[in-house]
This record gives C-alpha cells, structure tokens and sequence, in this order.
C-alpha cells in the first residue's frame, strides 16, 4: 500500500523502519524535528546506483522542476570554478569522518572560498600527520613531510657483497638520470666505496681492498612525468604561481635538481 501526497509535513519525528534510536530520543522526550532511516537510501538521482553500496546513497541532483536555480551556487558550481556539475552533497559545516575516506577522484581544497591547492598549501605551517602513539598509551605521534624545492622520489637499501645498485624497472620512465645523486654509508669498516657512474637503471661502485662491499644507500631522483616545479616566482598569493594545473608545455622537461 501507499499514499501519494502533495506535501508531507512533519513537525515531530520522521522514522523509516523499525529500529530504536537513542540520538533522536523516544516518546515524551522526543527531538523534534528529527528522523530515523534504516536505510539503505538513495537521495538525487534514481539511476545512480543499481546496487548497495551504502547505507546513503547520494547521486547528483536530478530534479528538473522549473523553479530549480539555474545558475545558482551549489547546484551549477563551485566555489566560482566554472564548468563544475551539480554537487551530490554541499556542507557548510565541519565534517568528521571515523574511518576510512575512499576518493576516486581529486581532493580540492577550499579557504576562505579560494581555491588553495590540490590538497592544502602549507603557508608556513608544515604537512603533518597524527595518529594514536604506536608504543606508548595514552600519547599521540606526530610526524611532518620532508619538502624541497624539487618534486622528488628516493630509494634506500643495503648492498651486500656487489658492486652494482639495481634501481626500481620504473624509474627509466618515472625519473630524470642527470637529476639522481646517492648517498652511501659502509658499514663494519671502511671500504673507500666510490661511485663510477650511474643511469636510471643501476648505480656502478667501486671498492679498494679485500674488504667486500656492505653499505647502506640511498639514492634521490626528480620525476620526469610531471612539469617541473616552479619554485620561486613573483606574486601576491599562490594564484599568481606560473603552472598551476601542471600542464604549461613551458615546463615540461625543465629539472630542478640536475647531478650530470
């Protein structure tokens, strides 16, 4: 059975099925003004989901009432960024997730309705994360992001009784060879290792003496599949930065960091 009605109001409670809920009070004590679903729920459009896949299930807005807002922020942008589509869900709150965040997509962050960065710019403050202390209850551990002026990558391990350091089979197309420097630490002894040459595919040493070769190494290198980054330009905020999207052919190529 169902009833179709042209308007619903409720000024007491809404409850979609037959649990119990503590948040929303019961009886005298009631929330007015609040609601219970079990779910699962789909809110926006019926044909963006064909399965469960949640408890709320939200799709973009798919009402075509004619005294919908055409141009109107939230439903045809965001933020002022021309081009976006309507948003599944706009808060004006904070937010807190207990879990996990899954994102197929890009993570854009918004200050003071500016477009910052593609997750957050620093400005001063350093990139940090903290979680619950691994060894000691009740503390918390904190560790921040090394940064440079370079997109950069490293690889680090022991050599043991070889004179050749075999870097990842990626790193040809993932890493510029003149921008790789290493850095090298014998251990037990030392063994007067040097560095012959190298490319992006190994690093040659060479030792005097018996003493075989056992080392600690790290070797950095810059990234090839992006544009350079552009470290010093002239501006009043990171908008005026040259290259924002990271598609200016103008950088494409350009090494910060170059060893050769």
């Amino acid at each position: 059975m169902s009833y179709n009605v042209d308007d619903l109001n409720v000024g007491g409670q809404l409850k979609v099925g037959t649990g119990i809920n503590g948040a929303i009070q019961e009886g005298e004590i009631k929330i007015n003004g609040s609601s219970m679903i079990e779910g699962p729920m789909v809110v926006g459009s019926p044909d963006a989901f064909d399965e469960i896949e949640g408890t709320l299930m939200v799709g973009p807005i798919a009402n075509d009432d004619p005294n919908m807002p055409e141009d109107t922020s939230p439903y045809k942008t965001v933020l002022g960024l021309s081009g976006a589509q309507p948003q599944a869900i706009y808060s004006k709150g904070n937010m807190y997730v207990q879990g996990d965040l899954f994102v197929t997509g890009s993570v854009d962050c918004f200050s003071s309705g500016r477009l910052e960065a593609r997750h957050k710019v620093a400005d001063r403050s350093p990139k940090l994360f903290d979680m619950p202390h691994p060894s000691t209850e009740g503390y918390r551990l904190a560790h921040a992001c090394i940064e440079g002026p370079e997109v950069g990558v490293y690889y680090r391990g022991r050599l043991r009784n070889k004179t050749e350091i075999d870097l990842p089979s990626y790193w040809k197309d993932l890493v510029h060879a003149e921008s790789i420097s290493v850095q090298l630490q014998p251990i037990g002894a030392p063994q007067d290792i040097i560095i012959k040459r190298w490319d992006d595919e190994k690093i040659y040493l060479q030792a005097r003496g018996p003493i075989p070769i056992d080392c600690f190494y790290h070797v950095y290198a810059e990234r090839k599949d992006v544009n350079a980054l552009v470290v010093e330009y002239q501006g009043e905020t990171h908008e005026d930065r040259p290259d924002r999207e990271g598609n200016d052919p103008k950088y494409a190529g350009v090494i910060n960091t170059r060893t050769k």
